[in-house]
């Protein structure tokens, strides 16, 4: 029955009566929604449901208006998950938390991660309906990374020494029982000297001595689950094990209550079953903690304290006191602490952590230099600029981890298989149980005891909630060595389906360091006016281009001139007025549209372009004035990238709002396939759009121009040294300026996405095909049933394999190595902005 629900939540992008309406409307549009009142002094809105409503579809639809909902994201380490059903009860759990929109837990790093409603949702209200759902939850500090491998190392010293206590316990139960059974000498000397009872008795005392220290956290943890309706692996191996040490005590210490066909002990199977379990969760705590390697090594990059200038005189000072604007001092052969500008000194400095570009890098006054990176021999002196978690390495470190944590799309399957698996485990066994004691011969009993646990005990889906995450955390920690970072986890999924790969050129082929290579005059023009004019207007301008125009003008001693009116024309080219003169500067389009006739000079431009160089035209005062060919040169990697792409199965395609015998010349050299030039930013949508014809594309660029293909492409790759906006626009970063990076990234993402595969088809073959072998179903044909103790190292294995097969991606090569050239054709690497 639907009742009324009240929702009141913050916007952004309000700024009048229209936006009102407009954000009313969408939220009005949705099912379930009977009022909607949008305040814009407040900001917000009130919103009424009938309850069917759910907040994400209301988040959605005022994106889609352009009002988004304000968001906030919550992070909380939780305790005592073990198996994937642990993962789909903690989100369910928590995405019952009014304002929630979504809530991702990650069993490998016991993390969840849940955006809500900006404040409409309280993270003690988060952490009361983890805790209240079995997974005790506290809030995750920002520093928390740094102690991670220090805890995950203490867990797997907490279960290697249960391990070891509960095999030393468990040691003589087995050699009691199964070496009676193995050896018949040994069975008449334990019935001749101590007597089978007094060995059952000490049987029960050693096997309730596991089961109540090392394995009480299987029934600490399995009975209350199993209590609220939410069983998880505790919960099978708390019935597995008290099933069979139940049954046990009966025929120990009440055998008359047992026919005496069946009156047998199984003590050996529940305290090897706690040891053997103990046992794989200890190595797979002992391989997870070697996932965590990429955040470990990029952590250790991290300096501790800094020699700032305080009062005139130097001091030693804890680096999160440093702020932004204090002179540091990095001595030779240190680490940079922070990002900033050099003031004083030269060195060479390390910039491999940034760039995997082995080669040093000349640092002087005015040079930006990155937090992370090993000075030379030099001194330095520099300007802090970005500190604490602004720095490019902090927010290195922070995708990293957000792309480790990330759930792909192939994991809400898992999930959704997950959250029932249990419960029908228990139903497996039970109708096993009942199976062997309507069918079973007079021993039905003890093979249906023997069965059932079996059951319970083989089919604990550990294995599948590692299957992805582990191999996630490694992958994308692979990845991060090789400069990619994965800025948005699911991109890592979506590469492997691509087809094709789009290319901007300027910055992204080329080098993006552009020379001016000529300057023909328009009959009547002077080279000096004209080229001191066209340099005063291109100095506002971020344009490569531009910038190489600005120079040749410096170079020729060119005075400065003075700039009003600015305005830069996207697609175009830019205006303004120098010295009160009109000065026009771009492409043909742009002459085209103010009415100027550029006949005189465009076979000279057509001739140009053909060459591979950028022609673009000046006009002064309304009148043509000149052209000018700027040659950008093609990175030397570009044409092994895109020839390795090519191997690869990708096509090739580069979109450019130059010329289209510029950008053929280009292709020419490089072996692209498909050249679309000439268009416009919003050129770069529609051609992704027409490339999608051959499947799904991504779009690999630098400027800002190539923010809005970045995020229409299914996979946006941003070059690492290009703007903060494309940067921010992306799923991917490289951290070179070097093309070799897709190609990497590429290869990272099918091998992590084959891992995948690999232990999916693992975890659910063996769940599959095991079960009924525990059921017993060869028994009637060839007279095995799988031992409880046998099921539960196969278990113990499962996991263990899962996690080492994810760790093989560690050992991942690059499919190229970034050449150490590529550090001079990108320029010093620009930090990655905060989000």
């Amino acid at each position: 029955m639907s009742h009324t629900q009240q929702i009141k939540i913050s916007l952004d992008g309000l700024s009048c009566a229209s936006c009102v309406r407009r954000a009313e409307t969408a939220i009005a549009a949705l099912d379930g929604v009977t009022r909607a009142e949008v305040n814009l002094a407040g900001e917000s809105a009130l919103i009424e449901t009938d309850g069917s409503t759910a907040l994400k579809d209301i988040a959605k639809a005022l994106d889609s208006a352009g009002y988004p909902m304000r968001t906030a994201v919550t992070s909380l380490a939780l305790d005592k998950m073990s198996c994937a059903s642990c993962v789909s009860r903690v989100e369910a759990a928590l995405a019952a938390v009014p304002g929630v929109i979504e809530a991702q837990v990650n069993l490998a790093t016991e993390r969840a991660r849940v955006v809500h409603a900006d404040g409409m949702t309280r993270a003690g209200d988060l952490i009361a309906a983890a805790t209240a759902a079995g997974y005790p939850a506290r809030l995750l500090d920002a520093g928390e990374t740094h102690g991670a491998a220090a805890r995950k190392a203490d867990k797997a010293h907490d279960l290697a020494r249960r391990t070891v206590l509960a095999a030393a316990l468990a040691l003589p139960v087995f050699a009691l029982e199964m070496g009676g059974h193995l050896v018949p000498a040994l069975h008449r000397l334990i019935a001749d000297t101590v007597g089978m009872q007094a060995s059952w008795v000490l049987q029960f005392i050693l096997t309730t001595l596991v089961l109540a220290g090392p394995g009480r956290g299987f029934y600490r943890v399995g009975i209350p689950a199993l209590m609220r309706g939410a069983p998880d692996m505790n919960s099978l191996v708390a019935l597995g094990t008290g099933a069979a040490y139940g049954f046990s005590v009966v025929a120990t210490f009440a055998p008359g209550l047992l026919p005496e066909a069946v009156r047998a002990v199984y003590f050996e199977a529940a305290a090897v079953i706690v040891v053997l379990i103990l046992l794989g969760r200890w190595l797979e705590a002992r391989a997870k903690g070697r996932t965590g390697a990429a955040i470990e090594r990029l952590m250790g990059l991290q300096a501790r304290t800094a020699r700032v200038m305080r009062d005139g005189t130097p001091q030693e000072v804890e680096i999160d006191a440093i702020v932004p604007g204090d002179i540091v001092l990095v001595r030779p052969g240190e680490r940079l602490p922070v990002d900033g500008e050099v003031t004083e000194g030269t060195a060479r400095v390390d910039e491999s952590m940034i760039t995997g570009e082995p080669v040093p890098v000349a640092k002087g006054p005015g040079d930006a230099v990155t937090g992370g990176t090993v000075n030379g021999a030099g001194s330095l002196s520099l300007r802090a600029t970005r500190v604490g978690a602004e720095t490019t390495l902090a927010q290195i470190i922070r995708m990293v981890e957000e792309a480790q944590g990330a759930k792909l799309p192939i994991q809400g399957m898992v999930d959704r298989i997950t959250l029932w698996f249990v419960p029908v485990v228990m139903a497996v066994a039970a109708l096993t149980v009942a199976a062997w004691l309507i069918f079973g011969s007079g021993t039905g009993v003890t093979l249906a005891l023997v069965a059932g646990v079996s059951v319970l005990i083989i089919a604990c889906p550990c294995a599948m909630g590692l299957a992805t995450p582990t191999s996630i955390m490694v992958g994308t920690g692979r990845a991060a060595d090789m400069g990619v970072l994965f800025r948005k986890g699911d991109a890592l999924q979506r590469l492997v389906d691509v087809a094709v790969v789009a290319l901007d050129k300027t910055g992204t082929v080329t080098q993006g360091r552009p020379e001016m290579t000529d300057l023909v005059l328009a009959e009547g023009m002077d080279r000096a006016e004209v080229l001191r004019l066209v340099a005063a207007v291109e100095a506002r301008s971020e344009h490569p281009v531009a910038t190489a125009i600005t120079r040749a003008a410096e170079a020729e001693g060119a005075r400065p001139a003075e700039v009003a009116d600015f305005e830069a024309i996207p697609g175009h080219g830019v205006r303004a007025r120098v010295e009160g003169r009109d000065v026009l500067v771009g492409a043909d389009r742009l002459m085209t549209r103010e009415g100027i006739d550029i006949g005189p000079l465009a076979g000279t431009e057509t001739d140009l372009a053909a060459r591979g160089r950028t022609a673009l035209f000046a006009a002064i005062d309304g009148r043509l004035a000149a052209v000018i060919a700027v040659a950008d040169p093609v990175k030397p990697s570009s044409a092994t990238a895109i020839a390795a792409l090519r191997k690869a199965g990708l096509r090739v395609a580069m979109i450019t709002g130059d010329k289209r015998e510029t950008a053929l010349a280009i292709a020419r050299e490089t072996g692209i396939d498909e050249v679309v030039a000439g268009v416009l930013p919003e050129g770069k949508i529609d051609a992704i759009d027409r490339l999608r014809a051959h499947g799904p594309v991504v779009f690999v660029g630098d400027g800002i121009n190539d923010a809005p293909a970045l995020a229409r492409a299914d996979v946006g790759i941003a070059i690492g040294t290009g703007t903060d906006v494309a940067i921010e626009s992306a799923d991917v970063v490289l951290m070179s300026g070097d093309l070799t990076g897709v190609v990497n990234a590429v290869e990272v993402s099918r091998a992590t996405m084959r891992n995948i595969r690999q232990n999916l088809a693992w975890a659910f073959g063996y769940n599959v095909a095991l079960i009924p072998v525990a059921a017993g179903v060869l028994y009637p044909v060839f007279g095995v049933l799988l031992s409880p103790v046998l099921a539960a190292g196969a278990m113990a294995l499962s996991s263990v394999f899962v996690v080492s097969n994810a760790l093989r991606l560690r050992h991942l090569r690059p499919v190229m190595e970034t050449r150490p050239a590529a550090r001079a054709e990108a320029g010093a690497a620009r930090p990655v902005p905060a989000e």
